[in-house]
């Protein structure tokens, strides 16, 4: 009597598994699901450690000068504590500017902004101490690269570094220690609903402390294996702190080779964000001293940062 019972409680059972699962979405039998498999790049590229550091060596001994075509806009953000709640902030945009971008070796830079064809700045640099135009404010700054300003205007702190750090990805110096790391970062495409697996190799850059065995890291440069070319390059200051963010994509042939399209700078302390989007590009030209002097507006105020 007791065996009929129990047969009957199973096949009662049996019965409403079907019925049950239908209606709450469950089973009490275990379900295998197909889990999406990123989808790796057509082409996939190796190079040894002393390979990407010779490439980026030659790239940037072969180059003297550049001369770079832009439209620039730059952005501030607000996120400061008591100014954002639950992570939000805001955010400043400034106009799109026409820019001109002049570079000579070792470390003199002058970046000129128009905006509708009117000088918005003009900044130049020798390398230690640069000099800021704003003509239609009739102001000028004056300081060393490395003094920070935090004005609400963000041109006003604006500084040679930036750029200069940005436009290429420098070699290694004699006295840089190196290690590289091969990765794999996964991306999403919502609208095709796909995986893809973006194989890189991370190159760190780094240097001992005085007097000291301690490294201190002072870029990390980022290569996609697709074309082994640089898409991203972290810089640090002296005490290790991750000062710029650059992000390189778009790259196209201009002459004297291949060269990004857009460059995105990034200054987490700062909050400011400036997007280049590159027209042209000419290296090596010759450039003489008078195209590095700026222009100034008659009766400017000239500010020397101490």
């Amino acid at each position: 009597m007791k065996t009929n019972r129990l047969a009957a409680a199973l096949t009662l059972m049996l019965m409403l598994v079907p019925i049950l699962g239908g209606v709450t979405g469950c089973s009490l039998f275990p379900q295998i699901r197909p889990l999406p498999v990123p989808k790796p790049p057509a082409i996939t590229r190796s190079a040894t450690p002393e390979e990407l550091v010779d490439g980026l060596n030659k790239r940037w001994a072969a180059l003297q000068t550049l001369t770079a075509k832009v439209n620039m806009q730059a952005t501030v953000f607000n996120t400061k504590e008591g100014e954002a709640k639950e992570g939000e902030g805001s955010q400043k945009d400034y106009p799109t500017l026409r820019g001109t971008i002049l570079m000579r070796k070792p470390a003199t830079l002058r970046v000129l902004g128009r905006y509708i064809g009117v000088v918005a700045f003009d900044m130049v640099s020798d390398g230690e101490q640069f000099t800021l135009s704003i003509p239609e404010k009739k102001r000028v700054i004056k300081g060393l690269n490395k003094h920070k300003s935090h004005s609400v205007n963000a041109l006003e702190n604006l500084r040679p570094d930036f750029f200069l750090d940005a436009l290429l990805v420098r070699g290694l110096g004699p006295d840089d220690e190196y290690m590289v790391v091969a990765d794999s970062a996964t991306i999403e495409d919502k609208e095709r609903k796909h995986l893809y697996s973006i194989p890189e190799y991370k190159l760190t850059i780094m240097q001992h402390t005085p007097d000291s065995p301690r490294l201190l890291p002072l870029r990390v440069v980022y290569f996609h294996r697709e074309d082994l070319l640089p898409y991203q390059q972290d810089i640090y200051d002296s005490e290790g702190v991750l000062e710029t963010q650059v992000f390189y994509a778009g790259y196209q042939e201009f002459d004297g080779g291949q060269y990004p399209s857009s460059i995105i700078i990034k200054r987490p302390v700062e909050q400011i964000q400036i997007v280049l989007e590159v027209d042209d590009v000419t290296e090596n030209q010759p450039l003489r001293d008078d195209q590095f002097v700026p222009q100034t507006a008659e009766g400017s105020t000239v500010q020397e940062l101490k």
